[in-house]
């Protein structure tokens, strides 16, 4: 088979990969200037896999004629399916290891071997790493060259030492990570890429195999001595900029992706104190300015102060000299709302305090330096800085092929919108959805049309109009249609949350279902909600019990944490949101998943998202003040805290469905464990239903919703939940120490529970379709 490709790196994703029939392995080869090497290296693994088809991926960031060999090399080597991805200059990110990450992403086999292009590993070796992978069942088959059967001729002494420091550089980050493995920097091993978690790979330099064990801890590991000879042809690309990269690597995989520009970021605010301060002090000093008026000179020189130097050492963007007076203009609006918020801190702490201007300000400086990092980082200079050449490409390739995202929720409910909705992750599908029941675009919502029925059209709007909340809401019969303003496209969890979320609900009802505000958890087929008002603890509970699955006999798993899709027939189908956390929750599971910057801005987002934060939301929205706009430029500055639960438990267990069988309500207060009538339980369920909403504009826009011809859903959705659970036992769980994680699943394995399952599944009423997953229609007169 001859197959001639010379293709950009932007066109492979995981989602193209296919395996092609009789492929025995891809053998990836990250190349840059190896000209000289190329067709004796085709020879020698033309000889190692005599008579077998393989698959060979030169990956190029070559400025000489390698791209020109390998093409020239194809037609000498029909028994091999030999491909060349060439990158362009500004492909080139991340190195041999972006190399590599795009050869993994590219490979139609399902084992993958990596290996220089200069022959210092052995052709012949790799037959022998496939067949122990095989063996052994192993992911990962390391080529060692630290083993007592290994040889190293390829590098000197000192080049030998260096390595040596930097492999013990890495055990003293990554110790347990990297136990049991001798050589974790080598550059020649074979890996099932289907064991892999390809999107999580941010190369930076050579040593792609360290960040593939850090990434990847639970990988079956073996290894295999080699001899690591003399180089073939050519020059070696290692040099001091690769082992700063190399340490880089370290940092970030150790501390975040985000750690080391939030220190430079932090260093530039130093030095821009500094620079505040004399504007400060030489203006209301030595000009007698108002110090508050003061403080806004100082702002403006810091502002192009640390945006020369965020600009040319954080991000080295010094040399893009397009899009600068975007990027400067950005921090300009960022540094003024910074200032905004600054002002009431300097004027409680100067004039009611009696703190000295100057200390005021470096702590009013100080305190917003983190969102001030977020901000610069997620929506100046933008992540791309630390992606990996493919993710960009990936990225630009779906933002210019399609412009929306699909959203599938178990073929009941279809979305598309042009602005992303995190929440709906899950859901997510990359086909396309040609008549989705929900379509949400971003433009400018227009006015009613004069005579137009106003039970088909209705625009919420706010003081500042298109530049703030604002909304178009039309139906079409099963459809719905929404406008929403620009800025909302910026402010995705205010879109999911008080825009898409509500018209769910109620769509959701006119399918049959319910969206019902309940934490899910199973055990085994048996569902049992826990339901409470916000803010009691319902999240942190969900997570210990399920944090605590430490047993194989243990069953529980996670269906949803704060809203539950409920099928009349009783079927509880899964709806994992991301769950909000508070650094409360973070220690009540005790978990070390999340990266350094989201550790360090989880005091502050936890702060300002808390209970006393919503209250706070809710005191506003009863005022005259445009609170929705507020809301959403509060959370496009400081998103809300919300993980998937898969991040929070790492080895959570999940279902997509279960039955449900009881219930649980949870409560503060005196301890005490008290069977509720199911009515009374119903009550308490319908309330909480209700308290999550409220925010605006659902107040103003929740009677168009859910009048839908001439039927009230309100009273369409209570119908289905009473019919779903009006016969489940039920009780209420108090507790002034905040531990109804421990209880819950005492009282699910307990044998009185499972009487109280058998006499309610006994009940005459209990409806005979509960059991076949398939929702009754619910009529209403």
């Amino acid at each position: 088979m001859l197959t001639k490709s010379v293709v950009s790196s932007k066109f492979f994703t995981q989602e193209t990969r296919a395996n092609q029939s009789g492929l025995t392995i891809s053998v990836v080869v990250p190349t840059r200037n190896e000209a000289g090497n190329v067709e004796k290296l085709l020879t020698s693994l033309k000889s190692a896999f005599y008579g077998t088809f393989i698959e060979v991926i030169f990956v190029d960031d070559s400025s000489d004629d390698t791209p020109e060999v390998v093409v020239a090399a194809i037609e000498k080597f029909p028994a091999q399916n030999v491909r060349l991805i060439h990158r362009s200059p500004e492909e080139q990110v991340g190195g041999l290891g972006g190399a590599v990450a795009v050869g993994l992403k590219a490979a139609c086999a399902d084992y993958v071997c990596v290996m220089d292009g200069d022959l210092q590993h052995p052709p012949e070796m790799v037959p022998v790493l496939l067949k122990t992978a095989l063996e052994q069942q192993a992911d990962l088959v390391v080529a060692t060259r630290r083993s007592e059967d290994s040889q190293v001729s390829g590098l000197s002494k000192a080049r030998n030492l260096i390595s040596r420091g930097l492999d013990m550089a890495a055990r003293l980050f990554f110790y347990r990570r990297l136990h049991g493995v001798s050589d974790p920097l080598t550059g020649f091993f074979v890996v099932r890429v289907s064991a892999l978690n390809l999107e999580s790979l941010h190369p930076k330099g050579f040593k792609i195999l360290l960040e593939i064990l850090v990434r990847n801890p639970n990988l079956r590991k073996a290894e295999v001595p080699f001899h690591f000879a003399e180089r073939f042809s050519g020059q070696s690309k290692a040099s001091a900029k690769e082992a700063f990269k190399y340490l880089n690597l370290l940092w970030s995989l150790r501390f975040g992706e985000g750690s080391l520009r939030f220190i430079g970021f932090a260093l530039v605010g130093v030095s821009g104190l500094l620079v505040n301060s004399l504007f400060l002090f030489l203006a209301t000093d030595k000009l007698h300015v108002y110090y508050l008026v003061s403080a806004g000179i100082a702002t403006v020189a810091s502002t192009l102060w640390n945006f020369g130097l965020t600009e040319a050492i954080v991000y080295r963007a010094g040399s893009k000299a397009q899009g600068r007076l975007k990027r400067l203009g950005l921090f300009f609006v960022v540094n003024v709302i910074a200032l905004g918020l600054r002002t009431p801190m300097i004027y409680l702490m100067t004039s009611l305090l009696g703190i000295y201007y100057v200390v005021s300000n470096l702590v009013s400086l100080a305190l917003l330096t983190v969102l001030r990092f977020l901000v610069a980082d997620n929506a100046i200079w933008g992540r791309a800085s630390s992606s990996s050449g493919i993710e960009k490409s990936t990225t630009i390739r779906r933002r210019t092929v399609k412009n929306t995202y699909a959203y599938n929720i178990h073929d009941i409910v279809t979305v598309v919108s042009e602005g992303e909705l995190p929440e709906l992750e899950p859901f997510r599908v990359m086909t396309e959805i040609k008549d989705p029941t929900i379509l949400v675009t971003i433009g400018l919502p227009r006015a009613l049309k004069p005579g137009e029925d106003k039970s088909h059209y209705m625009r919420y709007r706010e003081l500042f109009g298109h530049l703030g909340f604002e909304v178009g809401i039309e139906i079409e019969k099963e459809n719905v249609k929404v406008v929403a303003a620009p800025m909302l496209r910026y402010s995705p969890h205010v879109l999911y949350t008080n825009v898409v979320e509500p018209l769910l609900r109620w769509t959701f009802v006119k399918r049959g279902y319910a969206l019902v505000h309940g934490a899910t958890i199973a055990f085994g087929d048996a569902a049992y909600m826990i339901t409470a008002r916000t803010d009691t603890g319902k999240t942190t509970t969900l997570l210990k019990i399920l944090a605590y699955q430490r047993r194989n006999s243990d069953q529980a798993a996670f269906i949803s944490d704060d809203m539950t899709i409920v099928a009349p027939n009783g079927m509880a189908l899964t709806y994992p949101k991301p769950l909000t956390i508070s650094y409360h929750t973070l220690r009540a599971v005790n978990t070390d998943t999340l990266t350094f910057r989201e550790k360090v801005t989880l005091p502050i987002q936890s702060r300002i998202h808390s209970r006393s934060g919503r209250r706070f939301a809710f005191l506003i929205s009863k005022t005259h003040l445009p609170a929705a706009t507020i809301n959403m430029i509060t959370q496009m500055l400081v998103p809300p805290p919300k993980y998937f639960v898969n991040k929070l438990v790492t080895k959570v267990k999940l279902s997509q469905k279960a039955c449900l069988t009881g219930m649980f309500i949870i409560e503060r207060g005196k301890n005490e464990i008290l069977p509720i009538e199911n009515s009374e339980a119903m009550e308490v369920l319908l309330k909480n239903c209700e308290d999550a909403y409220g925010f605006p504009p659902y107040d103003d826009v929740k009677e168009f919703l859910y009048c839908y011809d001439d039927a009230d859903l309100h009273v369409r959705e209570q119908a289905i939940i009473r019919q779903a659970m009006d016969v489940l036992p039920a009780r209420v769980i108090r507790s002034d120490s905040l531990d109804w994680w421990s209880q819950i699943p005492s009282f699910v394995n307990d044998e009185h529970v499972s009487s109280d399952i058998s006499r309610a599944l006994q009940v005459e009423s209990f409806p005979q379709s509960r059991i076949s997953g398939q929702p009754e229609r619910v009529s209403v007169q």
